[in-house]
């Protein structure tokens, strides 16, 4: 544990943080996740929920949660499965 004020509320912001951005990993894995059972299932809102789970990725870019690299590969994918 750390003795320094400073550090001692650096690592209560840094659990804060941790939280907040699991909790934002989750909802992002959780649209993609759903756009993929839509399409095994083959249901006709699987192009809804598409544009669900691609603003998910960018809102996650603009976040600074994955690599806007890592976004676009993922939202190609993300289209060639709905083909």
């Amino acid at each position: 544990m750390p003795q320094i004020k400073s550090a001692i509320k650096r690592v209560k912001t840094q659990d804060a943080t941790r939280k907040h951005k699991a909790a934002q990993m989750n909802e992002l894995r959780t649209a993609v996740k759903k756009f993929k059972a839509a399409v095994a299932a083959g249901e006709k809102d699987a192009s809804k929920l598409r544009l669900e789970a691609e603003s998910a990725l960018d809102k996650a870019v603009s976040r600074g949660l994955i690599h806007k690299n890592k976004a676009s590969r993922d939202k190609s994918r993300l289209a060639k499965l709905a083909k």
